[in-house]
């Protein structure tokens, strides 16, 4: 771990901290409370009022950032540009020689500004990668992967890994696609998966469960979290179509994002009787209602590997529930599910095969159970002491290397 004689202290840049209830605010905080063991650590938020969340060798600097609607995205656009710029002149005025700067990907443009600083001031540069730009672009259809664009994201990337002097990634599926750069050394990636944030245990599947009552019947099936543009929210609602029929399987949808207006927007232009709709769940609530489902789904769109992983997976099996996700099967959900044996892996954007999924799952409870108990043993090995003893032990080398 660190000296307790480093000159040195840690600057964490993000938009997103304290008192922001959105999962990249949540573990960016606990990541800042567990490094100030160590040394001094400066937090550079986005995020009004996070000064509150001040303590002994802990700082926060506060910068004023405009949040557009999500669906905005010219307005994101700028905004995002904008917190960029503001993130830039912060991380120029506090970091200094001997500093180590610890970024993220979000806003996207966020880690070329960030970095850049640094190195002006001679500190050492670490990225933590949540999701992975260009590539998340052009999986969403959203740019074309021969465009200019992202061609010259492509380069500013070949740039920035090349200066970092340590990147971060959640996800083992990320690390092909960064060594597909040439300049990237395997060395500097260090995997730290993300941890629970719920107590650890089976739940059983109880009728009293205050989300679940009306269909204690039935096997239930969930949809929950923030829904983006790597998600693919219609095969959700085309699978729950084809089992309309099957008066022994519901779904229980909630979630947020471009994707949940989407989802929300196809039920309201043809409901369907076996699907649910419940309002964002308070971090209160968040365990009963994981509890309430028998099964779970994180419906990724194609080409998902390495672009995007899913933090909502570890509260999944923090209370005892198998998980149904389309995706690759080279993404680190996939891997995941299939190493442990806790849930199903069905093509990305096949509705067919969600819902055959789905029946399978129906059709043989004990082992949906079963995969269940073996998914909160499995969420065991994703805790925040371990992840945190990793983060301090790669800041540790990086801010002793340069030294």
């Amino acid at each position: 771990m660190m000296s307790k004689r480093a000159s040195g202290k840690v600057v964490i840049v993000s938009q997103y901290y304290a008192p922001d209830p959105t999962t990249t605010a949540t573990y960016l905080t606990a990541i800042a409370d567990g490094l100030k063991t160590d040394c001094e650590v400066l937090v550079i938020s986005g995020t009004a009022h996070s000064a509150s969340a001040e303590t002994a060798k802990l700082r926060v600097v506060e910068v004023s950032t405009w949040a557009p609607e999500k669906d905005a995205l010219a307005r994101r656009a700028l905004a995002m540009a904008l917190v960029s710029i503001k993130m830039f002149f912060a991380t120029l005025k506090y970091a200094t020689r001997n500093d180590v700067v610890l970024s993220v990907t979000a806003p996207f443009a966020l880690p070329y500004s960030v970095t850049l600083a640094a190195k002006l001031r001679g500190a050492s540069a670490t990225l933590l990668i949540h999701d992975l730009y260009p590539e998340a672009l052009v999986m969403a259809g959203l740019m074309q992967p021969e465009s200019l664009v992202v061609k010259t994201i492509r380069f500013a990337n070949r740039l920035l890994f090349g200066a970092l002097d340590a990147i971060i990634t959640i996800g083992r599926d990320v690390e092909p696609l960064l060594l597909t750069y040439r300049n990237v050394e395997s060395h500097k990636i260090k995997l730290i998966p993300n941890w629970v944030l719920l107590p650890i245990g089976y739940r059983e599947i109880t009728s009293d469960n205050s989300f679940r009552r009306r269909f204690t019947d039935k096997m239930v099936v969930g949809l929950s979290g923030n829904l983006g543009f790597t998600h693919s929210t219609a095969t959700v609602y085309e699978a729950a179509r084809l089992l309309k029929g099957e008066k022994n399987i519901h779904f229980l949808l909630s979630g947020s994002g471009a994707g949940w207006k989407q989802l929300t927007e196809l039920l309201a232009r043809a409901p369907l009787n076996n699907v649910t709709l419940v309002d964002r769940v308070p971090q209160s609530e968040l365990a009963e209602f994981l509890s309430a489902a028998d099964v779970w789904i994180i419906p990724y769109r194609r080409n998902v590997a390495g672009v995007s992983v899913p933090s909502r997976i570890y509260n999944l099996f923090a209370v005892g529930r198998p998980v149904i996700v389309t995706a690759e099967a080279s993404s680190e959900a996939a891997l995941m599910l299939k190493e442990e044996d806790i849930g199903w892996v069905t093509r990305p954007e096949d509705p067919l095969d969600l819902a055959e999924a789905i029946r399978s799952a129906a059709a043989h409870p004990e082992e949906t159970q079963a995969k269940g108990r073996r998914a909160a043993l499995a969420a065991q090995r994703f805790t925040y002491d371990r992840a945190i003893a990793s983060y301090r032990q790669v800041i540790s080398d990086v801010m002793h290397a340069n030294r």
